[in-house]
């Protein structure tokens, strides 16, 4: 017997810089996601007791991220001893891995109420700091290509063409986007401020968007990739893509996603556990899908993984009304365009991880929060969601407003 997947609740910090000098940096992320979950109790009325798991992404998951922090995230928040909780690592999927994994479980009857989201406090535990064979091992990466993410988005914007003048002109448009978002107050219903231990406010909005942004000076930002490339990067990209002379390094600081730190929470469950808890069903996860594709190119993953959900749930393209698409780079984006034949106009209509930042697991699940928001504020009915990730996967999620 098969059971529906409704989003009851979805909830998320705001991005803040993840840097030292940044306003969440002083806050440890168990407790970034302690506080989601606190949050969730509190504005549903929640009886703990009847979430059977946290399901939490993390993709740097060591020192202070380690150690099962979605079990770690319940016992701070005080919540029931039978909580149970894990953490799962799919790169920058995790946080939607989360999110698939949960509703996964309720469509199979496994279990009836979950939280799944992601944490990653890229200003205290650096990106990479796991370790793991994918980068460190000569052998895994002679075998397999490749390449930084950046020299792997340079290589997209050389095959498809992409100027440096267009993925600066796609960055300042995802700038002005979420400018307008926040300043209409689009992310105030899934936005929960930080506080520290005395209550006072470190952080509500968004730390890391640049409203000030232009084309000349994204213009003036130098290509950040270019210097992989000479040490041998590029050679090892050619080799696999011979027809292609020389690698046109356009990404920089200015039209990639930007280094911050966050947490994510939803509250997915059966209709059963709804009703009985008194909770109302805001969407409905439909399908999943996750793929992965060549690795030395590795960021094309999101059109063919949204091919595969499209096909799952029996539907086309033009029956989805909005897609939110992780900004990792420029290309990225321009590429699932180009792929899929998307208009732009229903890409990340409130800006993406250029302007917002891109807390690795953490970003899945603010990627279904905003998703939802805007389909209610729209009263549109469907949305995906869709991540590159590293190794070549690529992850997608169809969402359906209730």
């Amino acid at each position: 017997m098969a059971f529906a997947a409704y989003i009851y609740d979805a909830v998320r910090t705001p991005r803040g810089k993840g840097k030292q000098d940044g306003a969440l940096h002083p806050v440890k992320p168990v407790r970034l996601l302690a506080d989601l979950l606190s949050a969730l109790e509190v504005r549903n009325k929640l009886d703990t007791a009847r979430v059977e798991d946290v399901v939490a992404g993390c993709a740097s998951a060591a020192g202070e991220q380690g150690a099962a922090i979605g079990k770690s995230a319940a016992l701070l928040a005080g919540w029931a001893d039978s909580v149970s909780g894990f953490q799962l690592d799919r790169f920058c999927a995790s946080g939607l891995e989360a999110v698939n994994t949960a509703a996964a479980k309720i469509m199979s009857g496994m279990e009836s109420l979950i939280v799944a989201g992601g944490v990653e406090s890229m200003s205290r535990v650096p990106m990479g700091a796991g370790g793991g064979a994918y980068i460190s091992d000569s052998e895994l990466m002679s075998k397999t290509g490749f390449v930084s993410q950046g020299v792997a988005a340079d290589l997209i914007a050389t095959l498809g063409g992409y100027s440096r003048e267009q993925v600066d002109a796609f960055a300042l448009s995802s700038q002005q986007k979420a400018a307008t978002a926040i300043a209409a107050g689009r992310f105030n219903r899934s936005m929960v401020a930080v506080k520290d231990k005395f209550g006072r406010v470190l952080l509500d909005r968004d730390e890391f968007v640049k409203p000030d942004t232009t084309m000349q000076g994204l213009a003036a930002v130098k290509p950040s990739f270019a210097k992989m490339g000479e040490m041998g990067m590029d050679s090892v990209a050619i080799s696999k893509y011979p027809h292609v002379l020389s690698i046109d390094h356009v990404h920089t600081a200015g039209n990639s996603s930007g280094v911050v730190d966050g947490a994510s929470a939803v509250l997915i469950g059966n209709e059963a556990v709804g009703s009985e808890l008194s909770l109302t069903p805001r969407g409905r996860i439909v399908a999943t899908a996750v793929l992965s594709t060549e690795p030395t190119i590795m960021l094309t993953g999101p059109a063919p993984a949204t091919r595969k959900l499209l096909a799952k749930a029996g539907l086309g393209i033009d029956d989805i009304d909005l897609f939110e698409v992780n900004e990792a780079f420029a290309s990225v984006v321009l590429r699932f365009m180009d792929d899929l034949g998307v208009p732009e106009e229903k890409i990340n209509v409130n800006g993406g991880a250029i302007a917002l930042g891109h807390p690795i697991a953490a970003t899945g699940g603010m990627l279904v929060a905003t998703m939802i928001d805007e389909l209610e504020r729209r009263q549109l009915r469907r949305g995906i969601c869709t991540l590159c990730v590293g190794g070549g996967m690529g992850i997608a999620t169809l969402i359906e407003r209730v």
